[in-house]
């Protein structure tokens, strides 16, 4: 997907305040700001799911995949990770983590829009895999993703590309 996501640089309005939404392939020297994002992202929710880490196992999880890792921005400030895996049949959300300041806003659901739209021109569908207490499982709910299997962890999802012009 790498070249790929680096084109969903795009605008939307937000309290009629221009908001530019841009990805950018992390870096070694982002995984300082990716330690704390997943800390203050994922804690709570591991917590409750009977998982608890110390760093070295979050950064165990952020250098897993780590080519596919892009930080999410506005405007120039880092404000979270999407991480995408490209399969022949589909496109997985691999990890998708913003700061809780930018929780509730919009900027999950652009992103989410911006994948779909990539998913679409590709004909993929897209699969990710939620928490069960997460609440970002609304978000992905809203946007079309259909719950296809459950485990003691977490709910897989899966989105359809519909067959259509873009």
């Amino acid at each position: 997907m790498s070249d790929n996501i680096k084109t969903f640089a795009t605008g939307f309005s937000a309290d009629n305040n221009a908001i530019v939404v841009s990805f950018k392939r992390a870096t070694f020297n982002d995984r300082a700001f990716l330690l704390n994002l997943r800390k203050v992202s994922m804690d709570e929710h591991l917590k409750k799911a009977g998982i608890c880490l110390n760093d070295a196992g979050h950064m165990q999880r952020i250098d897993e995949y780590f080519d596919d890792s892009y930080i999410i921005f506005i405007q120039e400030l880092a404000i979270g990770l999407v991480k995408l895996g490209q399969f022949p049949d589909r496109i997985h959300i691999r990890q998708f983590q913003l700061l809780p300041k930018y929780h509730c806003v919009g900027i999950g659901s652009k992103v989410l829009e911006l994948i779909k739209r990539k998913a679409k021109e590709k004909q993929l569908d897209i699969s990710l895999n939620v928490l069960l207490d997460n609440p970002a499982k609304q978000l992905y709910l809203r946007h079309g993703f259909k719950v296809i299997s459950v485990n003691e962890l977490e709910f897989q999802m899966h989105w359809q590309c519909q067959a259509q012009s873009i």
